[in-house]
């Protein structure tokens, strides 16, 4: 059956069915290999791309960038426009879609990446939302498959810590959509919200997923095949970090939780930055006035032969690439 995204958007991974999410991974994955074959691409030759960003970033921005340059399009980085100041967002995204291609969009919220969409006529890209990631869990899950020996269908993830983050819910909504087992392990003030978990749970009947949330680690971890944690605290939430270092401190992943799975082959992810020693501003404050050396993963685990972050890392070039060829270039 032939994949067609020519002009699509990819805001949320609700609106993608299984056989798209794996036309993707199929492609990132060809785009990798002519990539390290030293193979210039044209996928994207005479495409102009926007990178719209509100907040910081080192993957997404580079991974655009890089993946963009590799097919032949020209990038505009754009941190200072007047989008909500002295023009509207329906107006900023009429202006943009006569100038681009496509538009990638990084900020906090979801409403204001749909609007993009809604206003510009081209296709645009969340490369994160405070709801979504959806980008990353691509790269997620496409790592998984190239460290994990056996089928997307046949795989447990477990995702320990805010389980009611952007990260957390595109990983159970590609899980569900791919029929992937998905665990959400964390305290019950910070399980997904409900809306969403049992849409994703009524949708894992139909793909055989089976989609839970628990705050018990020991029955949460079991069998895992891969283990994801992310930081505590996301952006814009710092004044929350002494509340959610009380809470998710027993759900930090360490030697103890990677030995309760009883897989010795678990793998583990983190879609990074990480606080996993303290070598960063923030990791030093924060051992300054809490005591921790390390919050949500252990540097032991984090440098262990079990981590595969930085190939996770990688992989979102790929995906990124991949999502570009497929809805704004020439294929």
């Amino acid at each position: 059956m032939s994949i067609n995204l020519r002009g699509r958007s990819l805001l949320t991974l609700k609106d993608f069915t299984a056989l798209e999410i794996n036309y993707l991974l199929s492609l990132s994955k060809d785009l990798k290999s002519k990539k390290r074959a030293g193979i210039k691409g044209d996928l994207l030759s005479g495409r102009n791309i926007v990178l719209l960003f509100e907040k910081a970033s080192t993957r997404t921005r580079c991974a655009f960038e890089v993946a963009a340059y590799d097919e032949g399009a020209q990038v505009t980085f754009l941190t200072n426009s007047q989008m909500g100041k002295k023009e509207s967002l329906e107006d900023t995204a009429n202006v943009l879609g006569r100038f681009y291609d496509g538009i990638e969009f990084r900020g906090f919220a979801q409403e204001t990446v749909e609007g993009l969409a809604e206003h510009s006529g081209v296709p645009v890209w969340n490369g994160l939302t405070d709801l979504y990631h959806p980008t990353q869990v691509l790269a997620d899950v496409m790592t998984m498959q190239e460290h994990i020996a056996k089928p997307v269908n046949q795989m447990k993830l477990v995702y320990s810590g805010d389980a009611r983050n952007n990260v957390a819910n595109s990983l159970m909504i590609i899980a569900a959509k791919l029929g992937m087992d998905f665990t959400a392990v964390a305290p019950a003030t910070l399980f997904p919200e409900e809306d969403l978990l049992k849409e994703m749970q009524e949708l894992g009947k139909v793909s055989g997923s089976t989609i839970a949330v628990t705050e018990d680690i020991a029955e949460g971890v079991k069998g895992a095949d891969a283990i994801y944690t992310d930081v505590w605290v996301s952006m814009g939430e710092e004044d929350q970090m002494e509340e959610r270092i009380k809470l998710l401190t027993p759900y930090q992943v360490n030697s103890k939780m990677m030995k309760l799975t009883g897989n010795p082959d678990t793998k583990f992810l983190h879609c990074l930055p990480a606080f996993h020693d303290l070598n960063t501003s923030i990791g030093k404050d924060v051992k300054e006035k809490f005591g921790l050396s390390e919050m949500e993963v252990t540097d032991e685990v984090f440098r262990s032969p079990n981590s595969v972050v930085f190939d996770e890392a990688e992989n979102r070039m790929h995906t990124i690439k991949a999502i570009m060829c497929a809805t704004a270039g020439n294929l």
